[in-house]
């Protein structure tokens, strides 16, 4: 792919002065730079901004490249290392890579995410759960310092127990130190020469632990409940992180939560709907009476106030719908078709008209059309 004109990439013009170069490529090296933009594309925009300002921050690689354009070959891509120098280059640029963690200082433990099923009954009444967890902990044979008993952890050498170093750079803008991690001791400062035989060096072990969790009524699918203190152990002797328990409801066959409400469907016979009756209903809460009036219609729905789910925060219970769905009977006896065929001669055709006037009307205008 042919390369952009160095210019077009900083947004400056041809005649712009060093210090509206510099300004324009700090503002996009700040939008681009690979450790602040996580698009795709970011690294690669970022290398393309370094090579442009490589070029024209320099006056005789700018002279070369106003005469020349791409194709000098003096400009290849060597001399300042390409646009990987850039990172370091970066940090020292905009102030970044200043004062550093001390790495034997306390930090907390990581936080854990934990998955918790249960049953839908189990939301509404709420349960106590034992959960079972894979957790780092500090070894118990070295209390956490990695070497065997009876030794110490010795300061490393080369960092000075920082677990930081000085590397120096030449750069288009002098000679500069840059700070990375301590190759020796990998960041922690200190050397463990005689490694503790239970975790190999690492001062922590994985092990299972137990945890109780309390899960309120009411809890909804996808919620979770916070454990403070007993997430992962701390490093140096900084406090434990937090578990976060997710709760996962399984569905119930029969119910199903909206909000703070329950909702189900009631299946009822022809007759029931027809003539009326009182049926019992199940609730989350156990069964209640509930007085269906006669000529009830299929979707009809009714309301049980209070017999919903509690909800988690205030304790209040929201209510159940019960939606009558009036069953078709299949498998009829030759008793029961004509007691129907009579039923069927003496209804009053024009009443059932009436009721719905607005569907019969349509299916006549339909038929006339």
């Amino acid at each position: 792919m042919e390369k952009r004109d160095y210019y077009e990439v900083l947004g400056v013009s041809r005649d712009a002065s060093a210090a509206e170069i510099k300004r324009a490529y700090r503002k996009l090296a700040r939008t681009y730079h690979p450790d602040v933009n996580k698009e795709e594309d970011a690294d690669k925009k970022f290398k393309e901004l370094s090579e442009a300002y490589e070029v024209l921050s320099d006056d005789n690689k700018r002279a070369h490249y106003d005469r020349f354009g791409h194709q000098d070959p003096s400009m290849g891509g060597g001399g300042f290392g390409g646009a990987e120098g850039f990172g370091d280059i970066f940090d020292m640029f905009f102030g970044g890579g200043g004062r550093r963690q001390d790495p034997n200082a306390p930090r907390k433990g990581q936080d854990l995410q934990y998955v918790e099923e249960i049953d839908f009954m189990e939301s509404v009444t709420g349960i106590e759960k034992v959960i079972t967890i894979p957790v780092e902990e500090d070894c118990g044979t070295c209390h956490g310092s990695g070497a065997k008993p009876g030794t110490h952890p010795e300061t490393c050498k080369r960092c000075g127990g920082s677990g930081q170093i000085n590397i120096e750079q030449n750069t288009m803008f002098g000679r500069v130190v840059n700070r990375t991690t301590c190759t020796t001791c990998h960041g922690r400062g200190q050397v463990v020469k005689e490694p503790c035989v239970t975790c190999h060096g690492a001062g922590r072990v994985r092990k299972n632990k137990d945890v109780k969790v309390k899960i309120p009524a009411g809890i909804d699918n996808g919620q979770q409940i916070r454990l403070a203190g007993k997430g992962e152990a701390g490093v140096n002797g900084g406090p434990y992180g937090d578990l976060y328990v997710v709760v996962r409801v399984r569905e119930h066959e029969l119910f199903e939560r909206v909000d703070d409400h329950i909702v189900m469907d009631m299946p009822l016979t022809f007759a029931q709907a027809a003539l009326g009756d009182e049926i019992e209903v199940p609730t989350v809460h156990g069964r209640v009476s509930l007085k269906i009036p006669s000529g009830t219609q299929t979707n009809a729905r009714f309301r049980l106030r209070g017999k919903g789910m509690p909800n988690v925060r205030t304790g209040h219970h929201g209510d159940q719908y019960v939606n009558v769905v009036v069953v078709t009977p299949k498998n009829l006896t030759d008793r029961q078709k004509e007691l129907l065929r009579e039923f069927n001669e003496i209804s009053d055709e024009k009443g059932v008209e009436e009721q719905h006037e607005g569907v019969f009307s349509k299916i006549k205008t339909f038929f006339k059309g």
